[in-house]
């Protein structure tokens, strides 16, 4: 079911968002909404201190590396290998 959000602009803002809507060829809702869901895509899924966490805990541990060149041979061998 759609519900109505009303939003209050000043001239200028409503001109400038007008004018972009005709230049996609969109209605200013079809161009409001748009971009309601692109800023909505935009934000972070996690909070920082989650991630920031995550980070911390991997960093405390050690695993062996091996010289980049090698080890993309390596993974390359693998994808052509039967």
């Amino acid at each position: 079911m759609s519900k109505r959000l009303q939003v209050l602009l000043d001239e200028r803002e409503l001109r400038q968002i007008r004018r972009l809507a005709r230049e996609d060829h969109v209605p200013v809702s079809e161009w409001v909404r748009r971009a309601l869901r692109a800023a909505a895509r935009g934000r972070p899924t996690a909070p920082a201190s989650r991630k920031l966490a995550a980070i911390r805990a991997a960093a405390r541990h050690s695993f062996p590396t091996g010289e980049i060149d090698q080890m993309l041979a390596e993974i390359e061998h693998g994808y052509l290998a039967p």
